[in-house]
């Protein structure tokens, strides 16, 4: 029997999996067509400052091609086509950096991208890398590559390393939306400011919770000697919170598209 063909049995076979999974399947594929035709359209958008357009649509695609790697986790695509392996779709390292330079760009445009700033792209560029480089090669080697500990772009170091950069890219954006605030020059800034503010401040919550079910899981793997990521609720609500984050990225992007023309009007 072809592979093709085991994927899809799986997904058939009631007795494997139940309701929830296939609800959680069908979230996450909204939430990937969702990011992908949304954070496409930010590539065409001709209102606001372009940049900032670009890294908004980048950072949709990245997350969304992200979930879609666990879509495959969930579906064992990667064991059932091991030259899958390493598939270059997983940019957790990215998404700090794109928010930072969507909300900055956005609210101070004439800036302009200088030398310093590559600092801010090490991260996500060495992770694409690492992920590129094991994807082009032999099965055999990367078979035997798994989620390293130390591992700074798949494995604990890389989640602790996501979630700080996460938390400081936030604040880092949160202090220009402040100093925004305090030379608004006109309505359209103004409307700026408040959309910024309230894109972080979702985030912020939803990012916590979304922290809560990570740290649980390397808490009672580590420490416990549990393994939540098999018990089947935890592992899909863990999965979700992540989701959410996407959702909410999403429903901004929809609402930036819908009245962006208006709302981040040049005065």
């Amino acid at each position: 029997m072809n592979k093709p063909v085991l994927v899809i049995r799986q997904l058939l076979t009631t007795e494997e999996h139940s309701l929830f999974f296939y609800l959680l399947m069908v979230v996450l594929g909204i939430g990937v067509l969702q990011a992908l035709g949304i954070g496409g359209l930010f590539f065409f958008k001709r209102s606001g400052e372009h940049r900032s357009n670009y890294f908004f649509g980048l950072l949709l695609i990245t997350f969304g091609l992200t979930v879609f790697h666990y879509i495959l986790l969930f579906l064992n695509v990667y064991e059932l086509y091991p030259k899958l392996y390493f598939l270059p779709i997983y940019f957790t390292l990215s998404f700090p950096t794109l928010l930072f330079y969507h909300i900055k760009l956005n609210l101070y445009p004439s800036y302009r991208l200088r030398s310093t700033d590559i600092k801010h792209f090490v991260l996500p560029v060495g992770q694409f890398a690492f992920f590129v480089t094991l994807f082009f090669s032999s099965v055999a080697y990367k078979s035997g590559i798994d989620r390293w500990f130390y591992n700074p772009f798949y494995g604990a170091f890389e989640q602790f390393l996501y979630l700080t950069t996460f938390y400081a890219y936030m604040y880092f954006s949160w202090r220009y939306v402040r100093q925004k605030q305090q030379d608004i020059r006109s309505r359209a800034e103004a409307k700026k400011v408040w959309y910024a503010l309230k894109l972080l401040q979702v985030l912020f919550v939803l990012f916590g919770i979304h922290t809560f079910f990570v740290l649980g899981d390397f808490i009672s793997y580590e420490f416990l000697n549990i393994n939540l990521r098999t018990v089947k609720p935890w592992a899909g609500l863990g999965v979700l919170s992540f989701v959410a984050i996407l959702f909410w990225l999403g429903v901004y992007g929809f609402q930036v598209l819908l009245w962006g023309r208006k709302l981040f009007k040049q005065a």
